[in-house]
């Protein structure tokens, strides 16, 4: 029994059911000496950005080579120079460091093995274990049989071990042209798995690599290179996600047949998948294309860049992980969830401002017109710790066109006809009269104050139902502000019949002419706030200026996600 009285047993148990299975699976490996510590590694194909789906696999990498005291390699999948740049290389290092994910001195290619691969293939020709084929690509799909038919012998597959090596050679010396010849293991065309029917491990490709120029003419396929490059690195625990889980007997084959001395161990976890957005690769890319996004970091979308620039914190995005869980089943996770995850991360860390979004002038009558004083006003209610900040205020104000109404529905607390609100931190106001222009738009709202009623003054003679925000007229900063809704039609799902993208034309709405308190005159691309009843923004990286500040809005207040108890 231990101290406490509760038996030990019970909570070793009790620990090992909270723990996921691949906590559980490394947790035997290190308990039964396969391994004596824990190598892990997120290896992105430098093809594009980096969405949520991803921040997902590199914490859990990161995480668990933390939480074992291991190491954590960052390698880049280079072996398909056709969708290859090194803006993706750059774009996907910031990216990481930006999640905090540190490799250190960790950082590999895979064509840094290039050469090694080359051996590898070699040393399968000489165990009779790989050919050269002639076979093109289509006939290798027939000659490969069907889920319920075996697939058929390769006609090239009875070649000399000498014949294969001085083929290969050839390949590799830039004899023949693209899709003339392909190296492919011999393994089983009868397997039941459709990727041990002798697949395809190099193929010929005169293109120029990111890396390393024209040196080679033959690349290596990436469920052949992607073993070996685990194994050179001594990576233990090769965490991928399910879609590979058919795969991992090629790569246990391949790891087996080059005859590494410690084998990795390939384990399979569900990918994130969030509703309704886009994710895809060639659909974001199409999107950047016909300039229905800015960019890949089009605050609308979900991949990294994209959620940084609109932004979402480092810790909002760990927080929406860990809530996300690890398992082996695939599901949905609604986007909701991670909305909730970065108002929970802002709500206590970020100052409360006032913004008109779409203004109205506020006229105080009976206010002196050559005053101005300063008012204190928290920067966070809910957390002291932030301090305040001293506020104008003067006869001449904005507020939001949506806290005045000519005739309002009941239950409406604002301001209209003879209606009495505070102003947010300062003084009770009445209306009394306002303005049209000649299309009968309201543009100016007449009100008088009461000087005793002053916020903190003890004042309680009277109570009033509503409290507006405001923005001193002479001092406000005019901005720009960016609304964004999701991308997809949430009624309609995110494909159409024809397979492209159901788009909502109201993804971006933008508002010209926004005025600001002028506290927020020294805001830098990144500073985030919540404006008050309105959510929260950032200023916008790419497009704000100082002297013309643009805001995303990061997330409204409002949530539909009730956190599972």
């Amino acid at each position: 029994m231990s101290e406490t009285g509760t038996n030990t047993n019970d909570n070793v148990e009790s620990e090992a059911v909270s723990r996921n299975f691949i906590e559980q699976i490394i947790d035997k490996d290190l308990a039964e000496g396969t391994y004596d510590t824990v190598v892990t590694r997120f290896p992105p194909e430098p093809n594009g950005y980096l969405h949520i789906g991803h921040a997902k696999s590199i914490l859990l990498n990161y995480g668990l080579a933390q939480q074992y005291h291991g190491k954590f390699n960052m390698r880049f999948d280079d072996t398909n120079p056709t969708k290859e740049k090194e803006e993706f290389v750059e774009s996907i290092k910031a990216d990481i460091e930006w999640l905090g994910a540190d490799w250190e001195d960790r950082l590999f290619f895979a064509s840094d093995y290039f050469d090694q691969m080359y051996e590898v293939a070699v040393k399968l020709i000489k165990k009779g274990k790989a050919y050269v084929s002639d076979l093109s690509a289509d006939e290798i799909r027939e000659y490969r049989g069907t889920l319920t038919e075996a697939g058929k012998e390769d006609p090239y597959n009875t070649r000399s071990i000498e014949e294969n090596l001085k083929l290969f050679e050839e390949m590799k010396a830039g004899k023949y042209a693209d899709g003339e010849k392909v190296l492919r293991a011999r393994i089983d065309m009868a397997s039941p798995n459709m990727n041990m029917r002798d697949p395809v491990i190099y193929r010929v490709a005169h293109m120029s690599h990111h890396r390393t120029g024209g040196k080679w003419c033959i690349y290596p396929m990436y469920d052949f290179a992607h073993p070996i490059e685990d194994a050179i690195e001594g990576v233990t625990h090769s965490i991928c996600t399910l879609e590979f889980e058919d795969h991992r007997p090629l790569y246990d084959w391949v790891v087996r047949e080059a005859e590494f001395p410690h084998p990795p161990k390939q384990i399979e976890f569900a990918k994130l998948y969030l509703t309704n957005v886009v994710t895809g690769k060639r659909y974001i890319k199409k999107l950047v294309e016909d300039g229905i996004v800015d960019g890949w970091d089009d605050p609308r979308l979900v991949s990294i860049a994209a959620l940084k620039r609109r932004g979402f914190t480092p810790e909002s995005i760990k927080k929406f992980v860990e809530l996300c869980g690890v398992s082996k089943a695939n599901s949905s996770t609604d986007y909701a969830m991670l909305e909730y995850c970065i108002r929970e991360d802002l709500k206590l860390k970020k100052p409360r401002m006032m913004a008109a979004l779409d203004p109205i002038k506020l006229v105080i009558d009976n206010y002196p017109e050559d005053k101005t004083e300063y008012l204190e006003i928290p920067n966070n209610l809910e957390n002291e710790a932030l301090g305040t900040r001293q506020v104008p205020f003067c006869r001449e104000l904005y507020i939001d066109r949506d806290d005045f109404m000519e005739n309002p529905p009941k239950k409406y607390f604002r301001l209209f006809p003879g209606n009495e609100v505070r102003l947010m931190s300062a003084y009770f106001v009445k209306c009394v009269s306002f303005e049209k222009d000649e299309n009968g738009k309201v543009t100016t709202v007449h009100c008088t104050y009461d000087p005793e009623t002053k916020q903190g003054s003890g004042f309680n003679a009277r109570k009033v139902k509503g409290t507006i925000h405001w923005v001193p007229a002479p001092y406000a900063l005019k901005a720009e502000v960016r609304l964004y809704e999701n991308i997809i039609d949430e009624e309609k799902g995110v494909y159409n019949e024809d397979g492209s993208l159901n788009l909502n034309p109201n993804s971006l709405t933008v508002l010209k002419d926004c005025r600001m308190e002028p506290a927020l005159k020294d805001a830098k691309p990144y500073d985030s706030f919540q404006f008050v009843r309105q959510g929260f923004f950032n200023v916008d990286s790419r497009d704000s200026k100082q002297d013309a500040l643009v805001f995303n809005r990061i997330v409204s207040l409002k949530s539909s996600f009730v956190l599972p108890k």
